[in-house]
């Protein structure tokens, strides 16, 4: 019986990545890569040379079964997304659930993930918090903001840099002008910055500075004031 890892790849700074990711990667039978353009770059700046195939959200529903069967026969596979932690707001769940079914052993490495250091770097309360990841485009989305407008616990959203002021602008109107909150952008990178404030102050920020690269917002949770 083979072995599924998931790898947490860095997030910006390749230096990001531990000890034993790369020992995992240098191991195994073959890697699974979000992209392999850009899994490409990370692998070649470590001298890694294993067989890689594309696993996305486009055909992983296709793929899953054969890769299961593969690691069952006896291969080891390592899964990577571009950035971060598999499964979290990337491809990685349904491989991972499909493996569980099978019998096949899942190993999670600890390692990069984007929302961790923004959440602490806001300054609101950490000891409790929910992940959001992105909200619904369209259909949703409005039911979503309708139930974090009644959440007490610390909101951890992702969200891309061309839509913060929309909804920035949409917590505003769910949650309060006056809402504590955080915006944090490329972490890890050379012009990482955390912009801290209510909604209100963060909407006109970035309506005056257009943001780049990948946001994570966080908000504080609704208080009894």
């Amino acid at each position: 019986m083979g072995k599924l890892y998931l790898v947490p790849t860095p997030i910006g700074n390749l230096k990001d990545i531990t000890l034993r990711a790369l020992e995992v990667l240098e191991s195994v039978d073959c890697i699974l890569a979000e992209d392999t353009r850009t899994s490409g770059k990370l692998l070649k700046h470590y001298n890694i040379d294993r067989p890689m195939y594309s696993h996305h959200m486009h055909n992983e529903h296709k793929t899953v079964d054969s890769l299961v069967q593969r690691m069952q026969s006896g291969e080891t596979m390592a899964l990577i997304s571009d950035a971060g932690t598999p499964a979290i707001s990337d491809p990685g769940f349904l491989l991972t659930r499909a493996c569980i079914q099978a019998g096949v052993d899942v190993d999670c490495l600890p390692g990069a993930t984007a929302f961790v250091p923004a959440l602490v770097n806001s300054g609101l309360p950490n000891d409790k918090f929910v992940f959001e990841g992105f909200l619904p485009a369209k259909k949703g989305r409005k039911t979503r903001l309708e139930l974090l407008a009644e959440e007490v616990r610390t909101i951890i959203l992702y969200e891309s840099p061309y839509k913060l002021v929309k909804t920035l602008s949409q917590l505003k109107e769910y949650l309060g002008a006056e809402r504590s909150a955080s915006v944090s952008r490329e972490i890890t990178k050379l012009h990482e910055e955390t912009i801290r404030g209510n909604l209100e102050e963060l909407q006109q920020h970035f309506e005056k500075n257009p943001p780049k690269g990948e946001i994570v917002i966080i908000v504080g949770g609704k208080t009894d004031k």
